[in-house]
């Protein structure tokens, strides 16, 4: 059978092309890398790639989007084959991406809503449920491994702050509504409003609420009744003991955990992020003291017949209502700041008196939260209850924004001719009634 022969100098020329093919190729100059000179070939393997560029980079070499002119989809423009990743690589790819962006809107107020309200579920160990916990930071998250019994707290204290900012602003505009993922509250928050600076110090003072509460009950490991100094002017036949709330050690966890997310934070001197994580720590720290300053003491008589010839005294936190109450004050009085070049928050009215730890502070407008507005987070006020018979912020001119209301009729039932009967009780008829109601166009 004839053959066909190449001649020699083809063989040795095709021969030379097939060594050529096999050298590693620069992707920008697409020459042989051994003909780059040493130096620039080790900068260009030592370049270090940052995690953005792993996730956003034209990965063309890669992913073979763009194929010089008579290239094969297998091969590259120059004759190399590309490599199509694996499905688990692109998936592992898509998470390490996404997860940076899920993190920057979640928070650990969404311990209000998880599992880890079950401490039964921290018998498996600390670090499964530590990981999966959303909203952590990198050291909340630490803490929570060191102090895992503490985190149902943590999560009762958010609650208590969730429904205290819910009740301050059951009449306003905004009312404190949550969404339904782990940023608890949306993007309403990602402003740093008056709205804000309330939401930030409510929910540290709940968490100082309930690790204090929790301490008194021996419910951790860690802590136990209140160590307070015996105030000064508590009478001398008076006795200082009992189990009283441990609030030193609440405030002192609290403001580990609660700014430990603030604290990681590494942002440019003087730039608005900056500003933003100097806002909240201040607002931490004014949620944290209401709670100190509110504790008050609480006696109980002892004696014959209750004559009450001897007292013992202990510290004990107030009702949170008390708590929320005053911070409402200050979210009246908050001060208006901005950030300095120096990295330092000042005043924007220097007229004013400066804020003292126990102040909130906010250094962005609040929206106007009429209408609903996804950029904001603004749930609008369209289908809200309001007075129309008020002229305050629950009244309809203002909560409907000049939009009008509409009128309709609903049946109430109420508790109605109540007579004490000896003895011990109390029986009552039930009465309905139909109201009149208006909600907001």
């Amino acid at each position: 059978m004839a053959r066909c022969m190449m001649p020699v100098s083809l063989m040795l020329s095709h021969e030379r092309r097939l060594r050529l093919r096999r050298l590693p190729m620069c992707d920008r100059c697409r020459s042989p890398a051994s003909e780059m000179p040493p130096q620039k070939l080790r900068l260009r393997s030592l370049r270090p790639v940052s995690p953005r560029e792993m996730c956003f980079r034209d990965r063309e070499p890669h992913l073979g989007s763009r194929r010089s002119p008579g290239s094969s989809p297998a091969l590259g423009g120059a004759g190399r084959r590309r490599t199509m990743p694996s499905l688990p690589a692109l998936l592992a790819l898509l998470f390490a991406c996404w997860a940076p962006l899920r993190a920057t809107a979640s928070s650990w107020w969404s311990l209000a809503m998880s599992p880890v309200q079950r401490p039964e579920m921290f018998i498996i160990g600390a670090q499964p449920v530590c990981s999966q916990l959303p909203g952590l930071s990198a050291g909340q998250r630490k803490l929570c491994q060191l102090y895992q019994e503490h985190m149902a707290y943590i999560g009762e204290g958010a609650r208590t702050g969730i429904r205290e900012c819910q009740h301050q602003f059951r009449q306003r505009r905004w009312n404190c509504s949550t969404v339904d993922d782990a940023s608890v509250f949306g993007r309403v928050l990602q402003i740093g409003s008056r709205e804000t600076a309330f939401t930030y110090a409510v929910s540290a003072a709940g968490v100082v609420n309930a690790i204090s509460r929790a301490c008194r009950e021996g419910e951790l490991s860690t802590c136990g009744c209140s160590r307070a100094a015996r105030p000064k002017d508590l009478p001398r036949d008076w006795l200082w003991g009992g189990c009283g709330d441990n609030v030193d050690y609440g405030y002192r966890f609290a403001k580990e955990f609660v700014d430990a997310r603030e604290r990681e934070k590494n942002f440019a001197k003087g730039s608005e992020e900056q500003g933003r994580v100097l806002m909240n720590l201040q607002n931490n720290e004014a949620g944290r003291r209401a709670v100190y300053k509110t504790a008050d003491v609480a006696c109980k008589c002892h004696g014959v017949s209750g004559s009450c010839s001897l007292k013992t005294c202990w510290l004990q936190l107030a009702e949170f209502r008390k708590v929320g109450d005053q911070l409402k004050e200050k979210y009246d009085s908050a001060a208006a700041m901005r950030i300095t070049r120096r990295g330092k928050l000042e005043l924007v009215n220097s007229r004013f008196k400066p804020p003292t730890p126990e102040d909130l502070v906010y250094v962005d407008p609040s929206p106007d939260y009429c209408l609903r507005d996804e950029s904001t987070g603004s749930l609008g006020t369209r289908g809200r209850l309001c007075n129309k018979t008020s002229e305050g912020l629950d009244g309809c001119a203002l909560m409907c924004c000049g939009r009008g209301y509409n009128q309709f009729k609903s049946v109430r039932t109420e508790r109605c001719h109540c007579k004490f009967h000896w003895c011990c009780f109390v029986r009552c008829k039930k009465c309905t009634q139909v109201v009149d109601q208006f909600v907001c166009k």
